[in-house]
């Protein structure tokens, strides 16, 4: 079995953590370098994976030059995505970005065409794709226990992208406070904010159980925090030919839900011509009703086999087999998640009804 190189580059997302630790356990992966501009960002990743000197960079191109790795790992700030795929994609090399797709429709445009002059593929990671629930509700749908879906429900978010790093490790409240001022995610230049943060989790895992179909207008309506340039709250609805779909973004619940399920609970509602489901973020199962059983009834979780345990165990898969990327990594689905974004993002700020931005 071939053995992958992988990189990662640009340490903005503390997600880089997660899925370098992904790396580390999938048994046909070596990790041959990370680098970021700022060293004080890669010190845990260096200490839990034992990286040495030769192999943590503050320049990228001497990391992709002397670590020549086969894929990269990218988790730049929201707004600067096509600008890092830009940087990385003339080494030959695919790449994984971890959500969200893009800053903006036309940064998104610009990543594929980079990746496309070099003939390597590119994958938009969203963790919860990988969630059993999520997985199983998206196979009860293909299955038709439902029917034809007609609508989705999506409430997103947790207590916000500071209360927390890599694994999950929990901050402090003074922590969070002293990162807030300098942290991108409340940035409105770097494409912070709660819509762009998670609505792409409800637009595009949404567009995926809808089968790929697209809105035809949006409306959107976001909080104003006093004292922040960005919202923690968003409120998406996408009217479809054959009904209206509901994303929600909220940074502030009451609990992080893999920990404790907040109120209202995070996760996806999808109703359907002959049922109805839910899948909650981290629940065992999901819940059903259908013609034949109309009360709520639990439904078991899929054991989630390899290759779609996690996405780096996935994009390896497609690499060594040449098999195409789909669902909501792939760039089709993610670009119509990053359409719905955009347009939401526009209703918000002209504060009206705006068809689907092409």
């Amino acid at each position: 079995m071939k053995r992958w190189k992988i990189a990662g580059i640009n340490f903005d997302h503390f997600h880089m953590g997660d899925l370098l630790r992904m790396a580390a356990n999938h048994p046909d992966v070596q990790i041959v370098g990370i680098s970021d501009e700022q060293p004080g960002r890669m010190l845990e990743a260096a200490r839990n994976f034992g990286f040495s000197e030769a192999q943590v960079f503050t320049d990228y191109r001497a990391c992709l030059e002397k670590a020549q790795p086969d894929l990269v790992i990218l988790c730049p700030a929201a707004a600067k995505h096509g600008e890092w795929v830009e940087k990385v994609a003339p080494y030959g090399v695919a790449v994984m970005v971890e959500k969200p797709f893009a800053g903006s429709l036309a940064e998104a445009d610009s990543m594929v065409a980079a990746m496309a002059k070099t003939g390597k593929e590119l994958m938009i990671n969203w963790p919860l794709a990988w969630d059993p629930g999520i997985r199983t509700c998206k196979r009860l749908i293909d299955e038709g226990r439902i029917g034809e879906v007609l609508e989705v429900h999506s409430y997103g978010g947790n207590r916000g992208p500071l209360w927390h790093g890599a694994d999950k490790v929990e901050k402090t409240a003074a922590q969070v406070q002293a990162e807030k001022p300098s942290s991108w995610f409340y940035q409105k230049a770097a494409g912070g904010g709660s819509l762009q943060d998670y609505a792409g989790y409800g637009t595009t895992l949404g567009t995926w159980f809808q089968g790929g179909r697209k809105p035809i207008e949006v409306t959107c309506v976001m909080d104003e925090p006093a004292g922040l340039e960005v919202d923690e709250h968003s409120i998406t609805i996408a009217r479809y030919a054959h009904g209206l779909s509901k994303f929600e973004t909220r940074w502030g619940t009451f609990t992080d839900p893999w920990i404790t399920q907040p109120q209202p609970k995070c996760g996806f509602v999808v109703s359907g011509t002959e049922g109805t489901l839910a899948a909650w973020n981290y629940d065992p199962f999901v819940t059903l009703q259908t013609r034949q059983k109309k009360e709520i009834h639990e439904h078991a979780s899929d054991t989630v086999q390899s290759p779609f345990q996690d996405p780096v165990q996935y994009f390896i898969h497609c690499l060594s087999t040449g098999e195409k990327l789909s669902g909501p990594v792939s760039v089709e689905i993610s670009r119509i998640g990053q359409q719905i974004v955009d347009t939401a993002a526009l209703s918000a700020r002209e504060k009206r009804t705006v068809r689907l931005l092409a």
